[in-house]
């Protein structure tokens, strides 16, 4: 029997229904005492159970034949570390007028998360764009994000972001950049255990977040940070990401035709530079910003389903683009990367 699949038009993806769920659950019955404890430590593991995966499923070939279209791949880490964190700053001027200060080191540190991979990918094959390129820079900006967006987050977050010392580096070392080298080295003897196992480690992925979540969000109910945050507030933070995303979006597109990118690369750009992994930046979240993760991850998870839901309509009208348009040529790669392979969203 085929199982059944969520509804193509269905605008909200059925992960963040999840999500919400878990923050829900966190609100009614939060994790106290010994329960909080043993939490928190389940969270620990499963952060690190899923960076190990994250560099296990990484072909170090593949991002070695990547670096050949190094100028797309620059391109896209320049927009995801340098263009959206520059953004984020500018934003400093709505505190605390629209933005309170917690919504506010929230809002800044979603600018500083690595792209998304499993998205980038689908939303550039939907739109029939250059995906092998979709693939490298996904891989290369959540690679580079272990290490950029905690340098980043202490740089430009402070002490808003929980405290950065030498512990907390150790932390993230530990935690994340440990586990995804661990990945790399076994990746010889268990790469086909999860190529054939891949949708299952999928869910083991995804649980390990929503667990995080909860982990995250009790703690912020048992300290009483939800008390910061009204309706208003939550509308403001919402406008200011819709803008933020038409920017980014805006400035990919446009900005690689300047650069003379061709067709089949811009769509790999805009998909790929103008996005932000909440399963990346989740994890991080709970490691760099302690009690404070719940209002620290919440503008990304906005933003996280706001960018899902644009880009799948940018997507559906990129691939009714003529087909003379699809292949035109492209002088960073040498000739058109037309794809029509369609394939689903994911959460990244």
């Amino acid at each position: 029997m085929k199982r059944p699949s969520w509804p193509t038009w269905m605008p909200i993806d059925p992960y963040i229904l999840a999500l919400l769920g878990t923050v829900g659950v966190a609100a009614l019955l939060p994790a106290r005492g010994v329960g909080a404890d043993i939490a928190s430590g389940a969270s620990t593991a499963a952060v690190a159970f899923l960076f190990f995966l994250y560099g296990a499923r990484l072909s170090t070939r593949e991002a070695l034949d990547g670096l050949k279209h190094w100028r797309l791949h620059v391109t896209v880490l320049a927009c995801t570390f340098l263009v959206f964190p520059l953004l984020g700053l500018a934003a400093k001027g709505l505190v605390p007028y629209v933005l309170t200060p917690a919504l506010y080191s929230g809002f800044l540190f979603l600018t500083l998360v690595p792209s998304t991979i499993q998205s980038s990918i689908a939303f550039t094959s939907m739109a029939r764009g250059n995906v092998p390129a979709a693939i490298c820079a996904g891989s290369f900006s959540s690679l580079a994000g272990i290490v950029i967006t905690p340098l980043l987050a202490a740089a430009l977050l402070g002490n808003s972001g929980g405290g950065f010392s030498a512990d907390s580096v150790l932390k993230i070392v530990l935690q994340l950049l440990v586990p995804f080298l661990a990945g790399q080295f076994l990746r010889r003897w268990i790469g086909g255990f999860i190529a054939r196992h891949k949708k299952v480690l999928g869910y083991v992925d995804r649980g390990s977040i929503l667990l995080v979540v909860y982990t995250a969000f009790s703690e912020g109910m048992v300290h009483g940070i939800w008390h910061q945050v009204t309706p208003l507030r939550l509308g403001a933070l919402l406008g200011v990401e819709a803008v933020l995303l038409a920017a980014m979006l805006a400035l990919t597109w446009y900005g690689a035709k300047k650069m003379g990118f061709g067709r089949g690369d811009r769509v790999a750009i805009q998909f790929a530079g103008s996005k932000k992994s909440l399963a990346a930046g989740l994890p991080m979240a709970s490691v760099l910003f302690g009690a404070q993760a719940s209002l620290a991850v919440l503008p990304l998870m906005l933003f996280h389903q706001m960018q899902l839901m644009v880009c799948a309509v940018i997507a559906k009208r990129r691939s009714r683009d003529p087909e003379d348009f699809v292949t035109e040529p492209s002088p960073s790669s040498g000739g058109g990367s037309r794809t029509a392979v369609g394939t689903g969203t994911r959460s990244g």
